[in-house]
């Protein structure tokens, strides 16, 4: 089996730094049919494509800073390095989910993160690179996209501070 480098994917894949929230991507996939404001719940601004889908990954030197976005988000784990993600519920609770390859081990292949969720991940100690994709619906767009402040998920999510510290810049 052929050995690739994160910057051999960067380059053949045309990827960029994905602006907020570290690491980075390619969009593949924008619908072409567009669901009306009206259509969609209060959440959203304006109009949506149907879904969207992008390439994303992580390095060592990256993280997936913790954020929201407004639409349903699938992730897939395609190659690379074990990943760990963290969610918190907007109800108080959180998890911890084992993104890669090695199912036997309790690693998934797919994960969902609801909409309104804040979610974040980092490539676990050791690992090179992780190349995943996500898929959003209704699609995603900048707008939709939401930034979390540190102080404010320490004081919401006592119990997950060492990982909203490794996962939020200052």
């Amino acid at each position: 089996m052929k050995v690739i480098s994160p910057d051999q994917i960067i380059e053949l894949l045309d990827m960029k730094p994905l602006p907020a929230e570290g690491g980075y991507y390619v969009e593949t996939y924008r619908s072409g049919e567009i669901i009306g404001k009206g259509a969609l719940p209060a959440r959203y601004a304006s109009e949506k494509h149907f879904g969207t889908a992008i390439l994303y990954l992580l390095t060592p030197e990256t993280f997936s800073a913790l954020h929201r976005v407004k639409s349903d988000e699938i992730f897939h784990f395609y190659m690379g390095d074990a990943v760990t993600m963290l969610q918190l519920h907007p109800d108080g609770s959180s998890e911890v989910i084992a993104l890669g390859h090695d199912i036997l081990q309790g690693q998934v292949v797919q994960a969902t993160v609801a909409e309104g969720v804040w979610q974040g991940c980092f490539l676990n100690k050791g690992g090179e690179f992780a190349l995943m994709g996500t898929t959003v619906a209704p699609g995603f767009d900048f707008e939709d996209f939401e930034a979390g402040e540190r102080a404010e998920l320490l004081e919401r999510y006592p119990g997950r501070k060492e990982m909203i510290l490794r996962l939020t810049r200052q």
